[in-house]
């Protein structure tokens, strides 16, 4: 494979990542107000608990994996010192965290940055080994329902990946893939109707039992997440195998290509959206208000890239990480 060359599959699914990232975002940041009992409202925060929470943010956190593993590979082959440019660019995506974190509490940049100096040490680590430790963290910690713990594990997973050239050699993986996605499926649907049992029919009631209830189906939600995200990207990869597909798709690609500036922006729109409206807001006007990101976001995107060879926080990124001036014009 060509040195430096983009591998589309990831761009793709940072992009379908993305969208579903600001579906969960939007709500508590919006301070979206308490569905009423048997309402749309109610069915909608149900539908993200079941299908979108813990999932997206599973595929987002799995693809940094892979590209840690494939930013300090191409470094290396490059004759440059992968280590000293990773932990530079782990440093300025902290501080890009840092400033984010003022707007938008439980952001993942500083995380991601903390969680991939951990998982240096794993990179020249035997890819059975990561691939087992990886698994097994996955399981206690999702049994525990701890999210913030499984960010590492899910990391250490797509660097595995990476180790595997899953990526770069889909078409020899396509049977294997096949199978994973119908495996997940399965899976995933045992999971989701079991996890569809405790779904709470009443909120705001201030019950304990209520609470309990609802946090039981949330954590359950978080134990089978990486089930579900795993079921959603065999299915992305095997749909993307088509060239209609794709080209269907390309804005998605767009999106994905920028998807730090764009995972910054959704926080910028999402407060501006919350300045316009001055009011309360449903959970199912969030949906709106996330369509409406969607198509400044995909549009943008395009438009960009026929023009930019990077988006403006990815060059800004990449000009630190490798200390020069960077020409970002296509």
């Amino acid at each position: 494979m060509e040195l430096g060359r983009r591998i589309d599959v990831l761009d793709y699914l940072r992009g379908f990542a993305l969208l579903g990232i600001v579906l969960v975002n939007i709500g508590p940041l919006l301070e979206a107000q308490v569905p009423a009992s048997g309402s749309v409202d109610a069915v909608y925060w149900r539908f993200l608990y079941l299908f979108v929470e813990g999932r997206f943010y599973s595929i987002f956190t799995f693809l940094f994996g892979v590209g840690v593993y494939l930013f300090i590979t191409r470094a290396n082959q490059k004759g440059k010192n992968g280590y000293v440019l990773f932990f530079r660019r782990i440093v300025v995506l902290f501080i890009f965290g840092l400033v984010h974190v003022r707007f938008h509490p439980g952001e993942a940049l500083t995380v991601y940055a903390i969680s991939g100096l951990i998982l240096l040490p794993f990179y020249k680590c035997n890819r059975s080994i990561n691939l087992t430790f990886s698994i097994l963290m996955l399981m206690v910690i999702g049994y525990y329902s701890i999210k913030l713990f499984m960010v590492v594990p899910l990391m250490l997973l797509g660097m595995t990946a990476g180790q595997y050239q899953v990526f770069e050699r889909l078409e020899e993986h396509k049977k294997k893939i096949a199978i994973f996605t119908g495996i997940s499926f399965l899976l995933s649907v045992v999971g989701i109707i079991y996890q569809y049992q405790f779904a709470p029919t009443t909120f705001g009631t201030g019950s304990s039992l209520e609470y309990e209830k609802t946090w039981h189906f949330i954590n359950l939600g978080i134990t089978i997440g990486p089930i579900v995200s795993g079921f959603y990207v065999g299915f992305m990869i095997l749909l993307l195998q088509f060239t209609t597909i794709q080209k269907i798709l390309a804005p998605l690609k767009n999106l994905g290509r920028m998807a730090l500036t764009n995972y910054l922006a959704q926080t910028a729109f999402i407060f501006i959206s919350k300045w316009l409206l001055n009011a309360p807001i449903t959970y199912t006007q969030t949906l709106f208000v996330c369509l409406g990101i969607y198509v400044i976001q995909l549009v943008f995107s395009t438009i960009w890239l026929r023009y930019f060879r990077f988006g403006p926080f990815e060059w800004m990124w990449r000009m630190v990480t490798y200390l020069k001036r960077m020409p970002i014009k296509s």
